[in-house]
């Protein structure tokens, strides 16, 4: 996809916390053998102490990790950076999600620096590729794969296999439904898994690559019949979601499925650590949205999840490039694989858990863009965030597809130009 970006497969926090942060010292630790780590991952504490103890090994050099809730992280790292403070390593949100700090100079370029970058995929690294320069800014952590997760068990006890077309996935779903079994693990409180649904269950119909070449070109494709079915697709599952889907949150779904209440869960890959630590009996698998015509592979959405930067002012920025050195090695990519249950996007990984393994499969053989936060997550409104209401009014009977869909459109054309994104062109 020449002219954008190629993707393989993107309120203050409380006055206490922001003063907390504001109090901290300079940027990072001084002493030269510690370095700190700041990231948006509170689930992933165990895993990462581990990892960094193997570099602490090899190195001498500590790191240590320290995680902000989700929602608060980005408001708590722009406040520390803007007063010169901060981690001397941070977790970056991937294309739009780093620009501002990239164009602010708060980050070290890493291309050049961090040899082992050359080695991955141009794609892969499109996530964390500033606008302005071209120039790599992260060592990516993470891709994440979107697709729908079920419970082993429950499929077996009704007679269920994983469908292979749409109309076998209904029909599983209103089978489980008439059992008395919630289907479908999913709901509108948070908005930001809407987008997450919406990419599931509509990207095939909107038709994948096709589309997203045809609204990088002029967003009014967003108006068109396509991506309109594309939304009433969502409206289509609301009967074999959890009643009153609009007031169920992400965190209800996740103890719906984890607990064997749902059939089940539409998300992302990243959810399978989290499933596997919450329940170690759960047994599942995945499957991508099967297609509604035919029975080929579904169509599985993708997204580099984020990066690994060097804070600009950091007073430790030689032991901050060792540790994100480290964290573009095979060891660390094989750790993270196999302590996380996520994918990495590091060369030469292996995928030895057996969930994780399908859904690589899967992506390989069927994949396109997790359109709206690739794309459209470099301007304000974001495409993410304005999707994700559209989507809850539609729940709550407020919206039809058709304004979802005008919404949408309104919001991005405040900002995104056609050919905004040929500065990150990979060829």
């Amino acid at each position: 996809m020449r002219g954008s970006v190629r993707v393989v497969l993107g309120v203050l926090a409380a006055t206490g916390l922001v003063l907390s942060v504001l109090g901290c010292g300079g940027a990072g630790s001084e002493d030269g053998r510690t370095v700190t780590v700041w990231s948006w991952r509170t689930e992933d504490v165990a895993a990462y102490q581990k990892i960094f103890a193997e570099f602490e090994e090899e190195t001498g050099i500590r790191a240590e990790f320290k995680a902000y809730k989700n929602t608060e992280y980005d408001t708590v790292l722009e406040t520390a950076l803007k007063g010169g403070k901060g981690p001397d390593v941070m977790q970056l949100r991937a294309y739009g999600g780093l620009q501002s700090l990239a164009d602010a100079g708060y980050l070290v370029p890493l291309d050049g620096r961090v040899e082992r970058l050359g080695e991955f995929s141009e794609q892969a690294l499109d996530g964390a590729r500033r606008l302005e320069d071209g120039r790599i800014y992260g060592v990516p952590f993470a891709i994440q794969t979107l697709q729908v997760f079920y419970n082993e068990r429950i499929f077996e006890e009704h007679g269920l296999e994983e469908p292979r077309t749409y109309r076998e996935f209904i029909a599983a779903a209103e089978r489980l439904e008439e059992a008395g079994v919630t289907p479908i693990a999913a709901g509108g409180r948070d908005i930001w898994t809407l987008p997450v649904l919406h990419s599931v269950v509509g990207a095939e119909v909107y038709g994948g690559d096709r589309f997203v070449e045809e609204v990088l070109q002029d967003p009014a494709a967003f108006t068109g019949s396509r991506f309109v079915r594309s939304i009433a697709a969502v409206e289509e599952l609301m009967p074999y979601l959890p009643q009153d889907p609009a007031g169920v949150s992400y965190t209800d779904t996740q103890v719906l499925f984890t607990q064997e209440r749902a059939a089940m869960f539409i998300g992302g890959s990243w959810e399978a650590g989290y499933f596997q630590r919450t329940n170690p009996e759960l047994e599942f698998g995945s499957f991508p949205m099967p297609p509604r015509e035919g029975s080929g592979p579904g169509l599985v959405s993708a997204f580099v999840d984020g990066s690994y930067g060097v804070n600009a002012n950091s007073d430790n920025r030689r032991a901050a490039l060792r540790l994100v050195e480290f964290m573009a090695s095979e060891k660390f990519g094989q750790m993270f694989v196999d302590e996380l249950k996520q994918i990495s996007p590091v060369p030469g990984v292996e995928f030895r858990d057996p969930v994780l393994r399908g859904m690589v499969s899967d992506y390989r053989a069927n994949h396109t863009p997790y359109l709206l936060l690739v794309y459209f997550r470099y301007g304000d409104p974001s495409g993410t965030d304005l999707l994700g209401e559209g989507l809850q009014n539609m729940m709550l009977g407020r919206a039809t597809p058709e304004q979802v869909a005008e919404s949408l459109q309104r919001g991005v054309s405040q900002w995104y130009e056609p050919g905004m994104l040929e500065e990150v062109s990979v060829g």
